[in-house]
């Protein structure tokens, strides 16, 4: 994975928001300070992100995905969570179990395996390529759903007592492992792969504390600080592409009476 430029940038703080025009590789977070990972990072598969190479061999994905991953552990607490929203595997540019294989990156670098949700989003433009039709000779099998693996740094049970804000029946809805809910708008939010705020909503609602600090390293159109600002967490977003970092700041801006 290539970064087309870098610099490193605080483009917005607050006293609940930051963020930061950077390379996660190279930020300067600090150390022990997260208790929420809530990302979606590139999938490989030749979005034009503008700043982002996003079609490299696949062991440079991994590779990349092990830098980033190792910072992220290093800038989580001891008893932070770390929710990994990924696709299960992918067919363009050459067949890969990319779900299997980004969790043993996670774990080869420290994060401890927790579970893991199916998110069925219902995108059924998947369903458009049988490979060989009617017959053996090369048939395809495309699942239209992501995954969101929840991975741990020491311990799973938080060191220390908060104030949970989540309903009954969404804590008992949300711990059943298969969400589904629709995917979000490219042309709506202005962005090639956004997620919708429900799932970063869950994730926090889920696996965190209000006034948690929640880190999304890859930004992107800022679902996850959106998510966090309503859930009155404080949040971290970092992205490489400065343009995507105004969209992430006018979207929040646009949600609610601002600061």
């Amino acid at each position: 994975m290539k970064f087309i430029g870098y610099s490193v940038l605080i483009f917005y703080k607050d006293e609940l928001i930051k963020i930061i025009n950077a390379d996660i590789i190279k930020s300067r977070l600090r150390s022990n300070s997260v208790d929420l990972i809530v990302t979606s990072p590139p999938y490989n598969v030749d979005i034009n992100y503008g700043s982002t190479d996003d079609q490299v061999s696949f062991n440079d994905y991994l590779a990349f995905s092990e830098k980033w991953m190792r910072k992220c552990y290093s800038i989580s607490k001891d008893d932070g969570r770390f929710c990994l929203n990924i696709p299960l595997d992918k067919n363009k540019g050459g067949h890969n179990s990319v779900y299997a294989d980004l969790v043993a990156v996670a774990k080869s670098v420290g994060w401890n395996y927790f579970t893991s949700v199916v998110w069925n989003e219902g995108n059924i433009s998947r369903r458009t390529a049988w490979g060989s039709w009617l017959s053996a000779s090369s048939p395809y099998v495309i699942a239209p759903v992501e995954m969101i693996v929840i991975f741990y740094k020491k311990q799973w049970k938080k060191l220390e007592k908060g104030e949970s804000d989540i309903s009954r029946d969404d804590f008992m809805n949300w711990t059943n492992g298969l969400w589904t809910f629709n995917g979000e708008s490219k042309k709506k939010i202005g962005h090639p792969t956004p997620f919708p705020v429900e799932l970063p909503k869950r994730c926090i609602s889920l696996f965190s504390y209000v006034g948690d600090t929640i880190l999304d390293p890859f930004l992107g159109s800022g679902t996850t600080l959106l998510a966090a600002s309503i859930s009155n967490r404080k949040s971290i977003g970092v992205d490489i592409d400065l343009d995507y970092c105004k969209l992430a700041l006018q979207r929040i801006k646009n949600s609610q009476p601002f600061r």
